[in-house]
């Protein structure tokens, strides 16, 4: 009879058979010139895939050994989700701003080093077959028209403008050509893609947007089942709701006393005017920012090892890098490939932008890398004797994931990692936009009433013009940016929650295991037995927490 943990390591291979982006992803070769079905029948495959994984691993749910049962309860959680989503008929509405079928198209290539010439023949090979993935796509998204499964309007526009730019001059398939040993093969080969998006794209604009939805929102039943997949927990709409306009007026108050030993005689636009143009705490090029967060990696690992955090040699150290151009903008945590050959770090999508205030950086830093993602995805990965392999390279839930991410940032001010009161003003602006969040993607999906006491439209229904303001003045960003925010969460119902929510369940097991343990409480062991059993839903983190996988 199969172990949990020989089930899993069955389910990744067979995955890499059905997905060659996810091959790709891990690292696995054999598949970087291939792309995933992505028809009614394939997706039909994954769906049953997981079915069968769940059906595999129910009799071992009571397992006698800890790390066997932990592994079966985990990975058929997630199998489960996978399921639900499927029957839920997520798959023939997937067109979205953010995350669907139709971003790898374009992400994928960042993975590969196409300045090696085997790479560089794979990723032209890859181009030129995508009109077979695009033809599976169309055929279910088709089928989602055919049955009434549709996607708004504003997620098809927003696709159909990312094809459009994939298709034009300054297309993100041409940073391909850059350094590539074979710089004609790839040339041919994007223009060979960019015909087969084209068409695609002529489908988008034709046959669907027409039939798209006029609502933004997807509704109670929708929602809930979205935002349960992301946090692995049962969802309180209204509870999540009202505590984040607590969260909101919290942060508010903090970022007041804050600025306050900024400069007192400003309020808080005026002194995030003054850090957004202060040339003191600011750098003027990309690679400056790069240095500036890579000196604040080394010196937290150099500082936090073995007496807060174990740190494996595969991932001791932390890449900061300048992604390739044509991404979204920000910063970013790339995964490392299984084997650690290509390895895990922060990427910056900086656009034109030559001078970069520093404020935010150094929590996002902490976020992005040591230890926050950095530290969170490679203890996993590297976990190859406690960790199955879905759960090492497969498994991942926002709610944990960003919870512990977001956790790390207010983890560091108290470890006194934020010196400087610019640095703690950073932290909170980018804790007030996460709580901002919380409300707004409630408020849209749900048809929630704005409070009374709310500092912007009270009482009045959450709708896209409120949203984006809201997000651009209690959010605190730029315009075009929580417009481009708001349009995500409209297509990725529940995911904006997760951040924040999953920082409020860490917190409060810290604070349960604090109690329950008194002066026994170590913040150190508290740490590895959320890092060291690896990502999942949060309920079942609540119960490893609680010793209830320990024997």
């Amino acid at each position: 009879m199969s172990t949990p943990f020989e089930i899993s390591e069955r389910l990744i291979d067979e995955l890499v058979a059905l997905s060659p982006l996810f091959a790709t992803t891990l690292g696995a070769p054999g598949h970087d010139a291939d792309w995933d079905d992505l028809s009614p029948d394939g997706e039909a495959a994954k769906a049953d895939l997981a079915r069968a994984v769940c059906a595999a691993l129910e009799q071992h749910l009571a397992h006698p050994d800890p790390i066997q049962r932990l592994a079966a309860h985990v990975v058929t959680e997630y199998a489960g989700y996978v399921v639900d989503d499927y029957e839920g008929l997520h798959h023939l509405r997937a067109l979205a701003h953010t995350s669907s079928p139709f971003q790898p198209f374009r992400d994928i290539f960042e993975l590969v080093d196409h300045t090696d010439p085997a790479a560089a023949a794979d990723a032209a090979r890859r181009l030129r077959k995508i009109g077979t993935p695009l033809l599976g796509y169309r055929q279910t998204l088709a089928r989602g028209l055919d049955v009434g499964e549709v996607a708004s309007r504003r997620q098809v526009e927003s696709v159909l403008a990312q094809a459009e730019r994939l298709v034009g001059p300054s297309s993100p398939w041409h940073s391909l050509e850059q350094g590539s040993p074979i710089p004609t093969e790839v040339a041919q080969a994007i223009e060979t893609a960019k015909s087969e998006m084209a068409g695609f794209a002529g489908f988008l604009a034709v046959e669907y947007l027409p039939q798209a939805r006029s609502e933004d929102g997807v509704g109670r039943d929708r929602y809930e089942r979205a935002a349960r997949a992301f946090l692995g927990m049962e969802v309180q709409p209204e509870e999540m709701y009202d505590w984040g306009w607590g969260e909101i007026d919290r942060l508010t108050a903090e970022m007041r006393s804050v600025a306050a030993e900024i400069d007192p005689s400003l309020d808080l636009a005026g002194v995030i005017r003054r850090l957004e143009t202060d040339t003191t705490i600011a750098v003027d090029s990309p690679n400056e920012l790069v240095e500036f967060v890579a000196d604040r990696q080394r010196q937290a690992i150099e500082d936090l090892e073995g007496s807060h955090f174990d740190l494996a040699d595969e991932f001791r150290d932390v890449t900061v890098a300048i992604a390739p151009p044509g991404g979204a903008l920000g910063a970013y945590y790339r995964d490392p490939s299984e084997d650690f050959t290509r390895p895990g770090g922060i990427y910056y999508s900086l656009g034109d932008q030559q001078t970069f205030p520093l404020y935010q950086e150094v929590s996002t830093a902490y976020h992005e890398g040591f230890p926050g993602h950095h530290l969170q995805i490679s203890t996993a990965m590297a976990a190859r004797e406690r960790l199955s392999r879905a759960q090492r390279v497969l498994i991942w839930y926002s709610g944990y994931g960003e919870g512990w991410a977001l956790y790390v940032e207010r983890l560091m001010q108290e470890l006194g990692y934020l010196e400087r009161p610019e640095w703690v003003f950073g932290m909170l602006a980018s804790h007030i936009f996460r709580a901002a969040r919380v409300v707004t993607d409630i408020g849209l999906h749900l048809g929630f009433e704005i409070p009374a006491g709310a500092p912007l439209f009270p009482g009045d229904r959450w709708d896209f013009r409120r949203a984006t303001r809201f997000m651009t003045e209690i959010g605190l960003q730029p315009p075009d940016y929580a417009r481009s925010e708001v349009i995500r969460y409209l297509g990725w119902p529940g995911q904006a929650i997760s951040y924040k929510i999953g920082e409020r369940e860490i917190l409060r097991l810290r604070e349960a295991e604090r109690r329950r343990l008194s002066h026994r409480f170590d913040l150190k062991d508290f740490h590895e037995r959320v890092l060291g059993s690896g990502d999942m839903g949060l309920e079942l983190l609540g119960r490893v927490v609680a010793g209830d996988f320990d024997s």
